[in-house]
Protein backbone atom coordinates (compact mmCIF):
# COMPACT_ATOMS: atom_id res chain seq x y z
CA UNK A 1 0.00 0.00 0.00
CA UNK A 2 1.13 3.55 -0.74
CA UNK A 3 1.30 5.63 2.43
CA UNK A 4 -0.18 9.03 1.61
CA UNK A 5 -0.19 12.39 3.36
CA UNK A 6 -2.34 15.35 2.31
CA UNK A 7 -1.32 18.86 3.31
CA UNK A 8 -4.30 21.19 3.20
CA UNK A 9 -7.36 18.98 3.20
CA UNK A 10 -10.08 21.57 3.80
CA UNK A 11 -10.55 23.19 0.38
CA UNK A 12 -12.47 21.98 -2.66
CA UNK A 13 -9.34 20.51 -4.21
CA UNK A 14 -8.44 18.89 -0.91
CA UNK A 15 -11.79 17.20 -0.38
CA UNK A 16 -11.86 16.08 -4.02
CA UNK A 17 -8.42 14.55 -3.52
CA UNK A 18 -9.64 12.77 -0.37
CA UNK A 19 -12.69 11.46 -2.24
CA UNK A 20 -10.46 9.87 -4.86
CA UNK A 21 -7.80 8.59 -2.47
CA UNK A 22 -10.42 7.03 -0.17
CA UNK A 23 -11.58 4.90 -3.12
CA UNK A 24 -8.08 4.01 -4.32
CA UNK A 25 -7.32 0.31 -3.77
CA UNK A 26 -3.56 0.86 -3.27
CA UNK A 27 -3.66 3.86 -0.90
CA UNK A 28 -3.46 4.12 2.88
CA UNK A 29 -4.20 7.64 4.12
CA UNK A 30 -1.78 8.41 6.97
CA UNK A 31 -2.19 12.15 7.66
CA UNK A 32 -4.42 15.04 6.59
CA UNK A 33 -3.24 18.40 7.83
CA UNK A 34 -4.96 21.67 8.66
CA UNK A 35 -3.80 24.36 11.04
CA UNK A 36 -7.25 25.77 11.63
CA UNK A 37 -9.10 22.46 11.98
CA UNK A 38 -6.53 20.37 13.86
CA UNK A 39 -8.27 17.74 16.00
CA UNK A 40 -11.53 17.81 14.05
CA UNK A 41 -12.62 14.53 12.44
CA UNK A 42 -12.37 14.93 8.68
CA UNK A 43 -15.84 13.43 8.22
CA UNK A 44 -17.33 16.06 10.54
CA UNK A 45 -16.30 18.75 8.08
CA UNK A 46 -17.11 16.65 5.02
CA UNK A 47 -20.00 14.25 5.72
CA UNK A 48 -19.57 12.82 2.21
CA UNK A 49 -16.48 11.07 3.61
CA UNK A 50 -18.26 9.42 6.56
CA UNK A 51 -17.38 5.71 6.85
CA UNK A 52 -14.63 6.20 4.26
CA UNK A 53 -12.13 8.50 6.05
CA UNK A 54 -11.71 7.99 9.80
CA UNK A 55 -8.77 10.34 10.37
CA UNK A 56 -8.72 13.67 12.17
CA UNK A 57 -7.05 16.77 10.82
CA UNK A 58 -3.62 17.26 12.37
CA UNK A 59 -1.50 20.37 12.64
CA UNK A 60 1.23 20.37 9.97
CA UNK A 61 3.90 20.87 12.64
CA UNK A 62 2.97 17.65 14.43
CA UNK A 63 2.29 15.48 11.39
CA UNK A 64 4.99 12.91 10.62
CA UNK A 65 4.90 13.40 6.86
CA UNK A 66 8.35 11.88 6.38
CA UNK A 67 6.78 8.49 7.18
CA UNK A 68 4.71 8.77 3.99
CA UNK A 69 5.64 7.51 0.54
CA UNK A 70 4.05 10.51 -1.16
CA UNK A 71 2.68 13.83 0.08
CA UNK A 72 0.14 15.88 -1.84
CA UNK A 73 0.01 19.63 -1.28
CA UNK A 74 -3.56 20.90 -1.80
CA UNK A 75 -2.56 24.28 -0.42
CA UNK A 76 -2.39 27.89 -1.56
CA UNK A 77 0.59 28.96 -3.63
CA UNK A 78 3.76 29.37 -1.60
CA UNK A 79 3.25 26.55 0.92
CA UNK A 80 4.72 23.49 -0.79
CA UNK A 81 8.00 25.26 -1.53
CA UNK A 82 8.50 25.79 2.22
CA UNK A 83 8.34 22.06 3.04
CA UNK A 84 9.33 20.20 -0.12
CA UNK A 85 13.10 20.09 0.46
CA UNK A 86 12.79 18.31 3.82
CA UNK A 87 10.38 15.75 2.37
CA UNK A 88 12.43 15.06 -0.74
CA UNK A 89 15.59 14.62 1.33
CA UNK A 90 13.69 12.05 3.41
CA UNK A 91 12.82 10.10 0.25
CA UNK A 92 9.19 11.22 0.08
CA UNK A 93 7.65 11.97 -3.31
CA UNK A 94 5.95 15.38 -3.53
CA UNK A 95 2.98 16.23 -5.74
CA UNK A 96 2.10 19.93 -5.57
CA UNK A 97 -1.37 20.89 -6.77
CA UNK A 98 -0.52 24.59 -6.48
CA UNK A 99 1.84 26.54 -8.72
CA UNK A 100 5.11 26.52 -6.76
CA UNK A 101 7.01 24.31 -9.23
CA UNK A 102 5.16 24.81 -12.51
CA UNK A 103 7.13 27.66 -14.08
CA UNK A 104 10.81 27.02 -14.73
CA UNK A 105 11.78 30.70 -14.97
CA UNK A 106 12.03 31.76 -11.32
CA UNK A 107 11.90 35.49 -12.09
CA UNK A 108 8.76 34.96 -14.17
CA UNK A 109 7.16 32.96 -11.37
CA UNK A 110 8.00 35.62 -8.79
CA UNK A 111 6.54 38.33 -11.03
CA UNK A 112 3.19 36.55 -11.45
CA UNK A 113 2.87 35.17 -7.92
CA UNK A 114 4.22 38.17 -6.01
CA UNK A 115 6.60 36.37 -3.64
CA UNK A 116 10.19 35.18 -3.49
CA UNK A 117 10.66 31.51 -4.28
CA UNK A 118 11.88 29.52 -1.27
CA UNK A 119 13.57 26.62 -3.08
CA UNK A 120 14.49 27.42 -6.67
CA UNK A 121 16.87 24.45 -6.65
CA UNK A 122 13.89 22.08 -6.73
CA UNK A 123 12.17 23.95 -9.56
CA UNK A 124 14.94 22.87 -11.93
CA UNK A 125 14.28 19.17 -11.30
CA UNK A 126 10.49 19.27 -10.81
CA UNK A 127 8.55 17.54 -13.57
CA UNK A 128 5.49 19.20 -15.03
CA UNK A 129 2.80 16.60 -14.48
CA UNK A 130 0.87 16.59 -17.74
CA UNK A 131 0.97 12.81 -18.28
CA UNK A 132 0.01 12.96 -21.96
CA UNK A 133 3.32 14.76 -22.57
CA UNK A 134 5.66 13.97 -19.68
CA UNK A 135 4.66 10.45 -18.63
CA UNK A 136 8.18 8.98 -18.62
CA UNK A 137 9.68 11.96 -16.81
CA UNK A 138 6.94 11.79 -14.16
CA UNK A 139 7.79 8.12 -13.59
CA UNK A 140 11.27 9.09 -12.32
CA UNK A 141 10.37 12.35 -10.57
CA UNK A 142 10.87 13.34 -6.95
CA UNK A 143 8.71 16.46 -7.30
CA UNK A 144 5.69 16.68 -9.60
CA UNK A 145 4.19 20.06 -10.45
CA UNK A 146 0.53 19.25 -11.06
CA UNK A 147 -0.79 21.48 -13.88
CA UNK A 148 -3.42 24.14 -13.31
CA UNK A 149 -7.01 23.64 -14.43
CA UNK A 150 -7.09 26.15 -17.28
CA UNK A 151 -3.62 25.07 -18.47
CA UNK A 152 -4.71 21.42 -18.62
CA UNK A 153 -7.74 22.11 -20.82
CA UNK A 154 -5.91 24.57 -23.07
CA UNK A 155 -2.68 22.63 -23.53
CA UNK A 156 -4.40 19.33 -24.28
CA UNK A 157 -6.62 21.08 -26.82
CA UNK A 158 -3.73 22.72 -28.66
CA UNK A 159 -1.24 19.84 -28.22
CA UNK A 160 -1.71 17.86 -31.47
CA UNK A 161 -1.76 21.01 -33.60
CA UNK A 162 1.30 22.62 -32.05
CA UNK A 163 3.32 19.40 -31.97
CA UNK A 164 2.57 18.76 -35.64
CA UNK A 165 3.61 22.28 -36.62
CA UNK A 166 0.40 23.02 -38.53
CA UNK A 167 -0.54 26.32 -36.81
CA UNK A 168 0.63 29.87 -37.14
CA UNK A 169 2.02 30.33 -33.62
CA UNK A 170 1.80 34.11 -33.28
CA UNK A 171 -1.97 34.44 -32.91
CA UNK A 172 -3.37 31.63 -30.76
CA UNK A 173 -6.47 32.41 -28.71
CA UNK A 174 -7.80 30.54 -25.66
CA UNK A 175 -11.28 31.63 -24.58
CA UNK A 176 -11.98 29.67 -21.38
CA UNK A 177 -14.86 29.47 -18.91
CA UNK A 178 -14.77 28.03 -15.40
CA UNK A 179 -17.23 27.14 -12.68
CA UNK A 180 -17.00 29.00 -9.37
CA UNK A 181 -15.29 26.14 -7.51
CA UNK A 182 -12.16 27.19 -9.38
CA UNK A 183 -12.05 30.20 -7.07
CA UNK A 184 -11.60 27.97 -4.03
CA UNK A 185 -13.54 27.30 -0.84
CA UNK A 186 -13.41 30.75 0.65
CA UNK A 187 -15.60 33.77 1.23
CA UNK A 188 -15.02 36.25 -1.60
CA UNK A 189 -17.64 38.55 -3.03
CA UNK A 190 -17.29 37.52 -6.67
CA UNK A 191 -18.07 33.86 -5.92
CA UNK A 192 -21.04 34.46 -3.62
CA UNK A 193 -24.23 32.92 -5.01
CA UNK A 194 -25.94 36.29 -5.36
CA UNK A 195 -22.97 37.63 -7.33
CA UNK A 196 -22.17 34.69 -9.60
CA UNK A 197 -25.65 33.26 -10.28
CA UNK A 198 -27.40 34.52 -13.43
CA UNK A 199 -24.14 36.17 -14.44
CA UNK A 200 -21.30 35.65 -16.90
CA UNK A 201 -18.10 37.66 -16.69
CA UNK A 202 -14.57 37.76 -18.06
CA UNK A 203 -11.68 38.51 -15.71
CA UNK A 204 -7.92 38.70 -15.84
CA UNK A 205 -7.90 39.97 -19.42
CA UNK A 206 -4.81 42.07 -18.82
CA UNK A 207 -2.99 39.02 -17.51
CA UNK A 208 -3.82 35.86 -15.57
CA UNK A 209 -1.39 33.71 -13.57
CA UNK A 210 -2.08 30.72 -15.78
CA UNK A 211 -0.93 32.56 -18.92
CA UNK A 212 2.83 31.98 -18.43
CA UNK A 213 2.20 28.35 -17.53
CA UNK A 214 0.17 27.73 -20.69
CA UNK A 215 2.62 29.62 -22.87
CA UNK A 216 5.57 27.71 -21.40
CA UNK A 217 3.90 24.41 -22.22
CA UNK A 218 2.96 25.38 -25.77
CA UNK A 219 6.46 26.66 -26.46
CA UNK A 220 7.89 23.35 -25.29
CA UNK A 221 5.54 21.48 -27.63
CA UNK A 222 6.49 23.73 -30.53
CA UNK A 223 10.14 24.35 -29.64
CA UNK A 224 9.44 27.91 -30.74
CA UNK A 225 7.97 31.15 -29.34
CA UNK A 226 4.18 31.28 -29.10
CA UNK A 227 1.88 34.30 -29.13
CA UNK A 228 -1.15 33.53 -26.98
CA UNK A 229 -4.18 35.54 -25.89
CA UNK A 230 -5.82 33.88 -22.88
CA UNK A 231 -9.14 35.18 -21.53
CA UNK A 232 -10.78 33.37 -18.58
CA UNK A 233 -14.44 33.76 -17.63
CA UNK A 234 -16.49 32.93 -14.55
CA UNK A 235 -19.72 31.08 -15.24
CA UNK A 236 -22.67 30.31 -12.91
CA UNK A 237 -21.93 26.62 -12.47
CA UNK A 238 -20.10 24.76 -9.71
CA UNK A 239 -17.72 22.53 -11.69
CA UNK A 240 -16.24 22.47 -15.12
CA UNK A 241 -14.01 24.23 -17.62
CA UNK A 242 -14.88 24.80 -21.26
CA UNK A 243 -11.98 26.06 -23.37
CA UNK A 244 -12.68 27.25 -26.91
CA UNK A 245 -9.36 27.49 -28.74
CA UNK A 246 -8.61 29.25 -32.01
CA UNK A 247 -5.66 29.07 -34.36
CA UNK A 248 -4.89 29.67 -38.04
CA UNK A 249 -3.70 26.72 -40.11
CA UNK A 250 -0.57 27.14 -42.19
CA UNK A 251 -0.97 23.82 -44.00
CA UNK A 252 -3.82 21.52 -44.91
CA UNK A 253 -4.28 18.56 -42.58
CA UNK A 254 -6.88 15.98 -41.61
CA UNK A 255 -7.66 17.45 -38.21
CA UNK A 256 -9.81 14.60 -36.94
CA UNK A 257 -7.15 12.02 -37.81
CA UNK A 258 -4.43 14.17 -36.25
CA UNK A 259 -6.25 14.32 -32.91
CA UNK A 260 -7.31 10.69 -32.91
CA UNK A 261 -3.78 9.50 -33.65
CA UNK A 262 -2.15 11.77 -31.05
CA UNK A 263 -4.44 10.67 -28.24
CA UNK A 264 -4.83 7.03 -29.23
CA UNK A 265 -4.44 4.94 -26.10
CA UNK A 266 -4.67 7.88 -23.71
CA UNK A 267 -7.04 6.74 -20.96
CA UNK A 268 -8.18 10.22 -19.98
CA UNK A 269 -8.49 12.06 -23.28
CA UNK A 270 -11.56 11.37 -25.41
CA UNK A 271 -11.51 12.72 -28.98
CA UNK A 272 -15.17 13.12 -29.89
CA UNK A 273 -16.62 12.25 -33.32
CA UNK A 274 -16.37 14.88 -36.03
CA UNK A 275 -18.91 17.67 -35.56
CA UNK A 276 -19.30 17.11 -31.80
CA UNK A 277 -19.80 19.78 -29.15
CA UNK A 278 -18.67 18.35 -25.78
CA UNK A 279 -20.32 19.72 -22.64
CA UNK A 280 -18.86 20.25 -19.18
CA UNK A 281 -21.56 17.99 -17.74
CA UNK A 282 -20.18 15.08 -19.76
CA UNK A 283 -17.00 15.10 -17.61
CA UNK A 284 -18.43 16.09 -14.24
CA UNK A 285 -16.61 14.31 -11.37
CA UNK A 286 -14.45 12.28 -13.80
CA UNK A 287 -10.76 12.47 -14.70
CA UNK A 288 -11.50 13.02 -18.37
CA UNK A 289 -10.80 15.63 -21.02
CA UNK A 290 -13.18 15.51 -23.97
CA UNK A 291 -12.08 17.26 -27.15
CA UNK A 292 -13.72 18.09 -30.45
CA UNK A 293 -11.99 19.78 -33.39
CA UNK A 294 -13.72 21.91 -36.03
CA UNK A 295 -12.81 23.77 -39.20
CA UNK A 296 -15.67 26.23 -39.73
CA UNK A 297 -16.75 26.58 -43.35
CA UNK A 298 -13.67 24.65 -44.38
CA UNK A 299 -11.50 27.74 -43.92
CA UNK A 300 -8.04 28.13 -42.45
CA UNK A 301 -9.22 28.71 -38.85
CA UNK A 302 -9.32 25.69 -36.55
CA UNK A 303 -11.56 25.68 -33.47
CA UNK A 304 -10.92 23.18 -30.68
CA UNK A 305 -13.43 22.56 -27.88
CA UNK A 306 -11.86 21.12 -24.73
CA UNK A 307 -13.80 20.33 -21.53
CA UNK A 308 -12.67 19.04 -18.14
CA UNK A 309 -13.85 19.00 -14.55
CA UNK A 310 -11.61 21.65 -12.99
CA UNK A 311 -11.42 19.75 -9.68
CA UNK A 312 -10.60 16.35 -11.21
CA UNK A 313 -8.60 16.30 -14.47
CA UNK A 314 -7.83 19.94 -13.68
CA UNK A 315 -6.53 19.19 -10.18
CA UNK A 316 -7.06 16.20 -7.85
CA UNK A 317 -7.69 13.51 -10.47
CA UNK A 318 -4.62 14.43 -12.46
CA UNK A 319 -2.61 14.41 -9.21
CA UNK A 320 -3.76 10.84 -8.51
CA UNK A 321 -2.98 9.92 -12.13
CA UNK A 322 0.55 11.23 -11.54
CA UNK A 323 0.80 9.24 -8.30
CA UNK A 324 -0.16 6.09 -10.19
CA UNK A 325 2.63 6.73 -12.68
CA UNK A 326 5.16 7.40 -9.89
CA UNK A 327 4.39 4.06 -8.25
CA UNK A 328 4.13 2.00 -11.45
CA UNK A 329 0.40 1.41 -11.18
CA UNK A 330 -1.99 1.41 -14.14
CA UNK A 331 -2.95 5.04 -14.63
CA UNK A 332 -6.65 4.29 -14.36
CA UNK A 333 -6.31 2.80 -10.86
CA UNK A 334 -8.84 4.52 -8.60
CA UNK A 335 -9.91 6.83 -11.42
CA UNK A 336 -12.60 4.85 -13.19
CA UNK A 337 -15.50 7.01 -12.03
CA UNK A 338 -18.19 7.58 -14.65
CA UNK A 339 -19.25 11.24 -15.01
CA UNK A 340 -22.25 12.24 -12.91
CA UNK A 341 -25.51 12.95 -14.74
CA UNK A 342 -27.57 15.08 -14.63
Amino acid sequence: MIKVGVVGGTGYTGVELLRLLAQHPEVELKAITSRGEAGLPVADMFPSLRRRVDLRFVDPQSADLTACDVVFFATPNGIAMQQAVELVEAGVKVIDLAADFRISDIAEWEKWYGMKHACPELVAEAVYGLPEVNREAVRKARVVANPGCYPTAVQLGFLPLVEAGVLELDGLVADAKSGVSGGGRKAETHILFSESADNFQAYGVAGHRHLPEIRQGLERFANAPVGLTFVPHLTPMIRGIHATLYGRLKKDVDLQALFEERFAGEPFVDVMPKGSHPSTRSVRSANMCRIAVHRPQGGDVVVVLSVIDNLVKGAAGQAVQNMNILFDLPEITGLGQIPVMP
